[in-house]
């Protein structure tokens, strides 16, 4: 389909008209120019509210949803939109993503209080199908990890495992009695009412790590309501804030994030190394583009120090479904070579991540 007809057709000999208008304009409107005059393509959105609401309800009526999120994504770069999302009228009309979020986050200090609760119920809305499209998955996978590794070999009768207890013992199979006499037993321990692991989430909040500021305080809250994990939740810049307290709520967790700034891996890493008590059952997860801006040196030996005393490292780059972030390569190899290697993630893929790192098994990385 080819758009962009104006009164002559542009070389094409036909004129647009009806829906192939209005979708037309609507483009030309965030690509076309900047509001040229006498029929000209690109009307631009200019400064005014109600024009921008008109537009952003003319590209929900004509184009599918992933269509209309790059589109939004685009106005509030290319035209400075940002501004106009501090009105609720303007909230109100677009289709939320992790990526308006993400703007909404690094705008919620500057907001009006008349826009806050309608800017809290968007990032809701949008925590809230993450939360419905990877809740359930990483708390089975995870469940069975640490299940895995409680595993002990005189259990108890009723922590039996006994489809694993057969396969084991296949071996002892007595035909005449059809039977199998099992010479070891496999099962769990009822380790499930105390608290097996401590998994630590240290989340880069500077601006290019919105996204995966916004995947990970979702992981947080999920990880948070499982009783055998303990997890801390703890964001940066060039200052550190635990904000453990706050993982009842993703909600809560996102709006305590301030986005952009500068980056302080070194300082962060202390304050999580400062509060593991158990290193042998911890989890460290850092998602961090690695652009470190404290001392690089420092950070290394910290992680070394950790991965010395037992503790699982992962590092992220990117906890997200983009494509391939940008990072700080020579940081990213130092990390590899201590055993820690960096890798982005997406959501998806992240409980596969979390349950080897909890069974203490390579770390299925994913390909590039």
């Amino acid at each position: 389909m080819v758009l962009g007809g104006g009164a002559g057709g542009e070389g094409t000999g036909y004129a647009l008209a009806g829906r192939d208008a209005a979708m037309d304009r609507a483009l030309g409107a965030l690509y076309g120019g900047n509001g040229a005059a006498g029929g000209e393509r690109g009307a631009g959105l200019g400064g005014s509210a109600p024009q921008v609401a008109r537009w952003l309800g003319d590209i929900r009526r004509y184009f599918p949803t992933s269509v209309v999120q790059v589109m939004q994504r685009d106005a509030i770069g290319r035209l400075g939109l940002s501004a106009l999302l501090l009105e609720p009228e303007m909230l109100e009309a677009v289709e939320a993503d992790v990526h308006l979020v993400g703007t909404l986050l690094s705008l919620h200090k500057a907001m009006p209080e008349t826009t806050k609760e309608t800017a809290r119920a968007v990032v809701r809305k949008v925590v809230a199908d993450l939360e419905a499209r990877l809740a359930t998955r990483t708390r089975a996978t995870l469940t069975g990890a640490l299940d895995r590794s409680a595993r002990v070999g005189r259990p108890r009768h009723r922590d039996i495992d006994w489809d694993r207890t057969i396969r084991a013992n296949l071996r002892h199979y007595l035909p005449e009695h059809g039977t199998v006499v099992p010479e070891r037993l496999i099962g769990y321990g009822r380790a499930d009412r105390a608290v097996r692991k401590d998994v630590v989430l240290c989340i880069d909040q500077s601006g290019s790590m919105a996204a995966s500021v916004v995947h990970a305080s979702v992981f947080g809250a999920v990880l948070a309501s499982m009783r055998a994990i303990a997890t801390r939740l703890v964001v940066f810049d060039t200052a550190v804030v635990d904000l453990t307290d706050q993982l009842a709520d993703p909600v809560d967790v996102l709006f305590g994030t301030q986005l952009g700034g500068g980056t302080d891996i070194n300082r962060a890493l202390a304050y999580c190394a400062s509060r593991i008590t158990r290193p042998a059952d911890t989890v460290v997860v850092l998602i961090s583009d690695l652009y470190e801006g404290g001392i690089r040196d420092e950070m290394l030996k910290r992680v070394a120090a950790m991965k010395a005393s037992g503790v699982q490292f992962v590092a992220l780059l990117a906890l997200s479904d983009e494509g391939a972030p940008a990072y700080d390569r020579e940081h990213a190899a130092a990390l590899a070579a201590l055993g820690a290697p960096a890798f982005a993630c997406t959501p998806d893929h992240f409980p596969d991540v979390m349950a080897a790192a909890i069974e203490k098994r390579p770390i299925p990385i994913p390909e590039a």
